[in-house]
């Protein structure tokens, strides 16, 4: 089969034919592997620009480093909550820590334990002497339900279902990090169109806890959106101005089109809203060209700004 994820990286093969050749047997299970000689990425050719940078970003340096995604990371692509979606200053740390002359394949996890204080000391020095800040690990099933939730095949109350037990399991783990608050993003998501109140309550109990262990960052910015959005559809224009003016920075700097783009389109309905009418026009402007690039085809940003549009009251 092939797997569902947009973009995938498989060991072990060059091409596309030689997958479909190969992927019925055990030889393209990385557990199997002792050194990495040979991967393949493959990407679909009618997604948006952004998209297929991201999906280089993320499967190529896991061809070359980690394998697994861990939800408990905050600022990396090892993350399935794809927040980030272009390598972090963490990524290239652990890029370079993964391919540092002191390590080589075949050693033991205890040997490469020991080695490990010593070279991230040297590529990281400013890192010397910070306390440790321990993760509990993240159970599977909070990581199916997540999965359940933001993936493909199952109902619409199924998966709304999904991201309420993801938010009970995290919960009663008495998590206070970026697990509690993606399970209450999930729920916020998936409540757009059923139910305001749940999902308004949502994103802003995501965004309280974004704002306290990462604020600023992306995860916040992608939170602020949808608050902005629903400011915008309640005529409290004043209130998205202030959403999307926090967001902007972290948007830029995560190199975000789309979410760019749509920051902008909120910002410049809310500017037309409070009668900048010239400056709503400009910013729209600016939203086209990050448009593009985020979402692809002229229709699809056509359909985005149709869509933002209509969450003006009266629009």
């Amino acid at each position: 089969m092939v797997p569902q994820a947009a973009c995938f990286v498989v060991p072990r093969v060059s091409s596309w034919a030689e997958f479909r050749r190969a992927r019925a047997g055990g030889r393209l299970d990385w557990t199997t592997l002792q050194t990495r000689d040979r991967v393949a990425v493959f990407i679909p050719s009618d997604v948006a620009p952004q998209e297929i940078r991201d999906c280089l970003h993320e499967e190529v340096s896991q061809a070359l480093g980690p394998l697994n995604d861990l939800y408990r990371l905050p600022d990396s692509v090892f993350n399935d909550d794809n927040f980030n979606a272009v390598l972090t200053g963490f990524d290239m740390l652990i890029l370079r820590a993964y391919y540092d002359d002191a390590l080589q394949s075949g050693m033991t996890r205890a040997q490469v334990a020991d080695r490990l204080p010593a070279i991230l000391s040297r590529l990281n020095p400013r890192g010397d002497g910070r306390g440790a800040r321990p993760v509990s690990a993240t159970p599977r099933s909070w990581i199916d339900a997540i999965e359940t939730a933001l993936g493909p095949g199952s109902s619409d109350r199924a998966r709304i279902e999904a991201a309420e037990r993801a938010v009970t399991i995290a919960r009663n783990a008495n998590w206070s990090d970026g697990r509690l608050a993606f399970s209450y993003f999930a729920l916020g998501r998936l409540t757009l169109s059923s139910s305001v109140e749940t999902s308004v309550a949502s994103f802003q109990r995501a965004a309280g806890i974004y704002d306290r262990i990462a604020p600023g960052d992306i995860q916040a910015a992608h939170v602020d959106m949808q608050l902005a959005a629903f400011a915008l559809s309640s005529g409290r224009a004043d209130e998205a101005l202030r959403l999307t003016g926090a967001a902007l920075p972290a948007a830029t700097a995560a190199q975000n089109a789309a979410l760019l783009s749509t920051l902008l389109m909120i910002r410049a309905e809310a500017l037309e809203q409070v009668g900048r009418a010239s400056e709503a026009r400009s910013v729209r402007l600016d939203s086209l060209a990050w448009g593009r690039y985020g979402f692809g085809s002229g229709a699809a940003v056509g359909a985005r700004l149709t869509e933002v549009a209509a969450l003006s009251p009266g629009g």
